[in-house]
């Protein structure tokens, strides 16, 4: 298993909002931000994190608690925690302990950069001419 830690997007000064929205079809990706992007993806290539994103981003009220997600699946509590320390990493979902229990939220700005860049500039067909 990798040690390696995830980047989370925004929070290097040279992540700028321009750099960060633009999207694929509008200009090439510099080597960092291709490294930077695919750590998030990688969070995202796992059925249970996708799985784990969805059940966050989804709950009514914005949040969910642990207690409330472990259920849904057919792993142990430890293996679910990791999933969401990776997401957290990935600067997807953040968290707050209260008591006993820890709640996750969806960090919307994350989701927003991940969908600007994969949105077609309006316009745009796709066909090529």
């Amino acid at each position: 298993m990798s040690k390696q830690e995830l980047v989370v997007l925004g929070q290097d000064s040279a992540d700028s909002t321009d750099a960060c929205c633009s999207g694929l079809l509008t200009a090439p990706l510099d080597e960092e931000r291709a490294e930077t992007l695919a750590k998030v993806f990688k969070a995202l290539g796992d059925p249970v994190r996708l799985r784990l994103l969805s059940m966050i981003a989804s709950r009514r009220g914005g949040e969910i608690c642990v207690c409330d997600l472990t259920p849904a699946f057919d792993l142990s509590q430890p293996t679910i925690s990791h999933h969401l320390k990776l997401l957290r990493q990935a600067g997807l979902i953040d968290c707050e302990r209260r008591g006993t229990w820890v709640y996750y939220w969806l960090l919307p700005e994350t989701t927003d950069q991940l969908a600007a860049l994969l949105t077609r500039p309006a316009g745009a067909t796709g066909e090529a001419s």
